[in-house]
């Protein structure tokens, strides 16, 4: 059996690799023993499922395991998006949640995500006490009991999550503003709501890839350029005001402009917190992991807002929103929550927020942006993902950790950072950064600058430093 380590959001692997209904099976016992432990067992657990390659059948496989422990399950009827399961734990008081998906990762991943009783991901301290587990049953034998098939139950999940939504944004004002809008979903869980949201409070939108494909298109399902191109060209062709990009299980956020420029998460991280912090002036402090864009700072400055910090894992987000009073907070990959919801990620409800945004000003996502930069400055964003051999990632973070490394290119650098990964700031001119992935094996890069140019060639330097090692 492959050794089974819970990664930032749950436990994934490569099908029939080392993710297999066997360890499938281990993973979900491991959640139920959780739950009766800790949890009120008698409450139910919720497992949904996403569009990838036999996710029914492995939620099916999980809700046996489950209910063997004697802990009722309500298993959803039809795929469904990682954000709703979440919704449905928290709205109907369940002990937890199961989703099967691997998110954002490419076709040839699944995986199984945990999600507390408090309706968001696992905390730290909760996956440590599951991985605690785990390691006991991976080295022992524990003889599986017979499921009990009486206890699971089937859900309908896009009702509830639906009527949920509805209530979030102003419909008056987007009818008024009679923009028209594009959803895509990459082939993914979140297939129609959007569409559906939008259609029956008379907002015109169109969807594409909106058919189960457990191979998203041959596209990895992260809502990121290149992997948007689809989107850009039906805003293109259709001439829309907006294309709005959901990943795979529905969690992250990408956009497209009418122009067709791609609007990246930092971007419209930036734009919700306007809208919520300034333009709706709601209370509250804001969030952001280590990786965000440092034009959120400025943000919460300008709206005296206290800006909290974290590791890369929205689990660390969602604690800080358990505890305190956090309006969004956000990450960047696209993932954002805002407490007027759940504490947790959700694609459909950012893209909503957006439109509200658009519809309030009157403005394009690009005049929006135009607006940013105007009063802010410049931010430029890139990142490369480098798959490398075994000990690379270590000697790349300790080779940038040292205080050998004096400059990258011509830009000194004047301070480091080591919270999750490795961050390394240049001069005035902004910063990069290293971190092993803790969904695949990959090294990420990440540099932002006030000038594309200038990231692009940091990224290019580190990328190099990196592979020379």
């Amino acid at each position: 059996m492959t050794s089974i380590r819970f990664g930032t959001d749950g436990w994934r692997g490569v099908i029939a690799e080392d993710f297999t209904f066997a360890n499938a099976r281990v993973v979900a016992q491991v959640i139920a023993r959780y739950v009766v432990r800790c949890e009120d067992a008698s409450k139910g657990v919720i497992i949904g499922y996403d569009h990838r390659f036999a996710s029914d059948g492995i939620a099916t496989a999980s809700a046996e395991v489950v209910s063997a422990s004697g802990t009722p399950v309500f298993l959803t009827d039809k795929p469904c998006p990682t954000p709703a399961v979440s919704l449905l734990v928290r709205q109907r008081g369940a002990a937890g949640g199961l989703m099967i998906t691997a998110s954002h990762n490419p076709y040839q991943w699944n995986g199984i995500k945990y999600k507390a009783s408090y309706g968001s991901s696992a905390l730290p301290s909760i996956v440590a006490q599951i991985e605690k587990d785990l390691d006991v049953l991976q080295k022992v034998c524990v003889p599986p009991l017979p499921p009990r098939r009486n206890l699971i139950q089937p859900l309908e999940p896009r009702a509830p999550y639906l009527d949920t939504l509805e209530k979030l944004v102003d419909w008056q004002r987007l009818r008024k503003a009679k923009f028209r809008f594009v959803s895509d979903v990459m082939h993914g869980s979140a297939t129609g709501l959007l569409l559906e949201l939008f259609r029956r409070n008379g907002i015109a939108c169109d969807e594409i890839r909106g058919t189960r494909d457990p191979r998203f298109g041959g596209v990895h399902p992260e809502p990121i350029e290149p992997h948007i191109e689809a989107l850009r060209q039906a805003v293109l062709a259709g001439k829309f005001d907006a294309g709005l990009c959901a990943d795979g299980d529905g969690d992250r956020i990408g956009a497209i402009d009418r122009d067709g420029t791609f609007v990246n998460p930092h971007q419209i991280f930036a734009l919700l917190v306007w809208h919520l912090a300034g333009t709706r002036n709601l209370p509250g402090d804001i969030a952001k992991t280590f990786s965000v864009t440092k034009l959120i700072d400025k943000l919460a400055a300008k709206f005296g807002r206290t800006l909290h910090e974290t590791p890369i894992g929205f689990k660390y987000i969602c604690e800080l929103m358990l505890e305190q009073n956090i309006l969004i907070g956000g990450e960047e990959s696209g993932g954002i929550g805002t407490n007027l919801y759940i504490p947790e990620r959700d694609a459909t409800v950012s893209a909503l927020f957006l439109a509200e945004l658009m519809a309030w000003h009157g403005k394009s996502l690009g005049e929006l942006l135009a607006v940013l930069t105007a009063e802010f400055g410049e931010y430029h964003y890139g990142r490369v993902d480098l798959d490398l051999k075994p000990g690379q990632k270590e000697k790349a973070i300790a080779h940038l950790s040292g205080v050998k490394l004096t400059r990258i290119l011509d830009l000194p650098v004047v301070r480091r950072e080591d919270m999750d990964g490795i961050k390394l700031y240049l001069s005035e001119v902004g910063w990069v950064m290293v971190r092993a992935s803790g969904t695949e094996n990959l090294l990420r890069v990440y540099c932002e600058t006030s000038k594309s140019e200038t990231t692009q060639r940091v990224l290019q330097a580190v990328t190099g430093i990196v592979q020379n090692l």
